[in-house]
């Protein structure tokens, strides 16, 4: 496997098992997770082929609990994903200008775990549960993941904290 490291900010909380995580704890999942796409405020940096969506004004993620789109984007919010429970992602300035879906609680999403579990630009601190890097470590990452080498990110595991590698 080929890894990289940069350095990685936390939720405010810590890290958290994936398996039991609850939504709304600050803490950030552990776990060996897929990338399914990345996204941003801005466009892909050059050399990215890993699939790309550019975040727009109807762009939001959805942690409705009660909504058929938990943990999911949608464009533009359907009535049934409250805006109170969900990310309006423009909002999010310079730490969505680029980012990367965390495959946690993708595939299957057990209501309650947790939604929009991003890699993401760095903020002023702590997270609410993703992970955020420097901006140059986020471009890198995306020039570096190809949809053929299957990136995964495991956060907290035997690895170190955080590593992105492929397999």
């Amino acid at each position: 496997a080929e890894a990289g490291s940069a350095p990685a900010r936390f939720g405010a909380n810590g890290l958290a098992e994936g398996a039991t995580r609850e939504q709304g704890t600050g803490t950030t999942p552990t776990g060996l997770y897929d990338l399914p796409y990345a996204f941003g405020i801005e466009d892909a940096p050059a050399g990215t082929t890993y699939p790309y969506r550019k975040v727009n004004d109807d762009s939001w993620w959805c942690q409705d609990n009660d909504s058929v789109a938990y943990n999911r984007w949608v464009e533009p919010r359907p009535s049934h994903c409250r805006a109170a429970e969900a990310e309006h992602l423009v909002s999010y300035g310079t730490q969505y200008a680029r980012a990367l879906v965390i495959g946690f609680n993708y595939e299957r999403p057990v209501r309650g775990r947790g939604a929009g579990i991003f890699l993401h630009v760095n903020g002023r601190g702590a997270t609410a549960g993703c992970v955020s890097v420097p901006a140059d470590a986020m471009a890198e990452i995306l020039a570096w993941a190809k949809p053929e080498r299957r990136p995964h990110i495991a956060v907290g595991t035997s690895s170190g904290p955080t590593a992105i590698t492929r397999y």
